[in-house]
């Protein structure tokens, strides 16, 4: 089968993260850089990287990539590409563009000559000069970084963290895609208790659940490469029956959400519905101070509220003080807070074991770890 050359898009500091996730789906040809994860693979890998990677932001089809310096260049190096091998001549081909420290450093119009360049291409496979853009969406990206541009067509469409279970939300949602990277930088799974005594929305309980069963996040969602006629349809069809045989639902699942705010509580249930895991996981309201924990050897992952989300500072201050009071009375137990207070050690009463930084959308913070003894092993 044909090679493609897909990126992976990933939230600053998470980039390892997703590469882990694309060899695990058994893809070796992996280049990681600041925001992206770059792979060679066969083109069942645009399904399969769209359903399975839970971390990354979407998926790019890579056209190519030249030094750009000027507009003639732009163009040139845009006009060579293959489009017509995957755009059809009904398509709609919008262009969008970013620019980093580059001498191109209007966007709209290195967006105005990528399409133009496009367009003539298109010209000389299908033999008209009008295109009525009225079919299935391939949204180009020209991405210039210093003098190099950068060709792709996004195959997700709406982001990966759109998972299809939350409706409904709470005042400041956790993204499901930084949700699963904290369960998974925990290292938790399933047999060990989980808790999230911030639970909002309930996206990491969810997410945890998802990952405890193995459940590909894209299962219950579309993806703009679906409509793709260029792209075999059998190619989804075949990554979708693969993730329905690596379902494990019958692993027993101990997870358990908590928050003050009884709304939000009720969005949980609902998300947990949505998802398909109504049964398995155990909401209720109740405050921080007055989590206590079932089992040995589980896992606390969660985002506080903080001052710029919800709160006041003395509402924060207390929430993680209590919290670092009920850790301290489970010696068996590891906790990762996801928090962007400088402070957060001070209050909680303990230093992190060790501090990893993410961004909680644009939000610069820090996942606070401490590591409590691992189960023992079973024979």
């Amino acid at each position: 089968m044909d090679k493609v050359q897909l990126i992976a898009t990933a939230p600053m500091g998470l980039e390892a993260i997703v590469a882990r996730e694309v060899r695990e789906l058994g893809y070796d040809d992996v280049m990681v850089e600041n925001g992206k994860v770059m792979f060679q693979a066969d083109k069942s890998a645009i399904a399969r990287a769209n359903l399975w990677l839970r971390t990354a932001d979407r998926v790019l089809l890579k056209l190519g990539e030249f030094p750009a310096t000027t507009f003639d260049e732009l163009f040139e190096g845009t006009k060579a590409l293959p489009w017509p091998d995957w755009i059809p001549e009904d398509a709609a081909f919008p262009v969008e563009g970013r620019s980093h420290k580059s001498q191109l450093s209007s966007v709209p119009a290195c967006q105005g000559i990528v399409k133009k360049a496009v367009v003539e291409k298109m010209k000389t496979r299908y033999g008209t000069e009008w295109f009525p853009e009225d079919g299935p969406r391939y949204v180009i990206e020209v991405a210039l970084l210093g003098d190099i541009a950068t060709l792709t067509i996004d195959t997700t469409g709406p982001g990966l963290h759109k998972r299809g279970y939350r409706k409904l939300i709470t005042e400041a949602p956790l993204k499901e895609t930084m949700a699963a990277a904290m369960v998974l930088l925990s290292r938790w799974r399933p047999g060990r208790p989980l808790v999230d005594p911030f639970c909002g929305s309930g996206t990491i309980p969810v997410e945890a659940a998802m990952i405890g069963w193995n459940i590909a996040p894209g299962l219950r969602r579309e993806f703009a490469a679906e409509a793709w006629p260029t792209l075999d349809r059998a190619l989804w069809d075949e990554a979708r029956e693969e993730a329905y045989d690596l379902l494990r639902d019958d692993e027993p699942l101990d997870i358990v959400g908590s928050d003050i705010d009884p709304a939000a509580i009720e969005v949980a249930e609902a998300a947990a519905k949505k998802a398909g895991l109504a049964g398995e996981l155990k909401f209720h309201q109740a405050p921080v101070a007055k989590l206590w924990p079932a089992g040995d050897y589980g896992c606390i992952v969660t985002n506080p509220p903080y001052g710029e989300r919800i709160g006041s500072k003395d509402e924060v201050e207390k929430a993680v003080r209590q919290l670092g009071s009920v850790f301290a009375n489970l010696p068996t137990w590891s906790l990762f807070a996801l928090s962007p207070s400088k402070q957060f050690e001070h209050y909680f009463g303990k230093h992190a074991d060790k501090k990893r930084k993410l961004f909680n959308g644009r939000i610069e913070c820090n996942l606070n770890m401490y590591h409590g003894p691992l189960p023992p092993r079973r024979d």
